[in-house]
This record gives structure tokens, C-alpha cells and sequence, in this order.
């Protein structure tokens, strides 16, 4: 997926839902823990050397998976490519529990699957379409069927998250 580098770098000035500075490990064979800026915007992770302003490089939270490794680490893997995985490093345990929620929660997948679910259980509830309103009700992205088997929004408790 290729992004406009204006744009990219414009969402990276934005406020962070969440903005640490972290250990981080790429995914090169050999690559060292690298003290790391890392702040969460909307669906993409920005990560940054301590002392610049601009951001060394971003990750889209798509199609990945975040997996808690130890008490005060996790990993972010790509489901098209297994190998390619960043280690993230925190300073507690309670710090690596905020981070990966942020980060499960962070997908425009998780979103829409959030929002279906709860669109059905206020149908259930009111017999009213909330999206009615908005003319937007009948857009194949909201519908219902979309959703797994058991109605809910994927990975909401598991402890290892497909994100989109």
C-alpha cells in the first residue's frame, strides 16, 4: 500500500491516543532493542528517535497481530508476512496491558466489528437502525452478516488479536 508522505507526515503531528517512549526491535535478523518514541494515531504507529521531531518510520495496524511475549513485552506481526515482526519493550507490566489493548483496539477492522455488534444489540433493544439516520444503514461495510458466527466483535478478549 503506498501513502502520500505529506499526509503520513501531517497524521503524525495529530495528538497520540497513546505516546511512550518504548524499547523497539525490527524485524531484521540481528536488530538491537533501540530506545524508541512510539506513539499511537488513529490506526497507524509512529515510531521516533528520542531527540527528532520527525518520525523514522510508521506502521499500519491492519492485518496484524499483537502478541503479549512476556510480563513487560509484546510483538506486532503482519498476517501476509509471519517473519516480519517488531518487538516492543515497556517499562511495567501494567504499561505492556495498556499498549496492547490500544493496539487491538486501534484497527479500522476492530471499528467497523465494534460498531456492527452494537448497531445489532441496539436494534435488539429498540427495534430501531441506529444508521438510519445518517442514511448510511444499507452500505454493505454495516451490514450484519458480516460479523463471525457468535455475533461479537472479533478478538475482543482473546489474547491474541487478528486487527482487520
Amino acid at each position: 500500500m503506498r501513502y502520500n508522505e505529506k499526509e503520513l507526515q501531517a497524521l503524525s503531528r495529530q495528538p497520540a491516543e497513546m505516546a511512550a517512549e518504548l524499547g523497539m526491535r525490527g524485524p531484521k535478523k540481528g536488530s538491537v532493542l533501540k530506545r524508541r518514541l512510539v506513539k499511537l494515531v488513529v490506526n497507524f504507529l509512529f515510531y521516533y528517535r528520542p531527540d527528532e521531531a520527525e518520525p523514522v518510520g510508521a506502521l499500519l495496524l491492519e492485518r496484524c497481530r499483537v502478541t503479549r511475549e512476556e510480563p513487560r513485552s509484546f510483538s506486532l506481526g503482519f498476517v501476509e508476512d509471519p517473519e516480519r515482526k517488531y518487538h516492543f519493550e515497556c517499562c511495567s507490566e501494567e504499561q505492556c496491558q495498556e499498549w496492547t489493548e490500544a493496539l487491538r483496539r486501534a484497527s479500522y477492522e476492530f471499528m467497523r466489528r465494534s460498531l456492527i455488534f452494537y448497531r445489532n444489540e441496539i436494534q435488539k433493544m429498540t427495534g430501531k437502525d441506529p444508521l438510519e439516520q445518517f442514511g448510511i444503514s444499507q452500505e454493505a461495510r454495516f451490514q450484519l452478516s458480516s460479523l463471525p458466527k457468535d455475533g461479537r466483535p472479533a478478538g475482543i478478549s482473546s489474547q491474541l488479536d487478528v486487527l482487520g
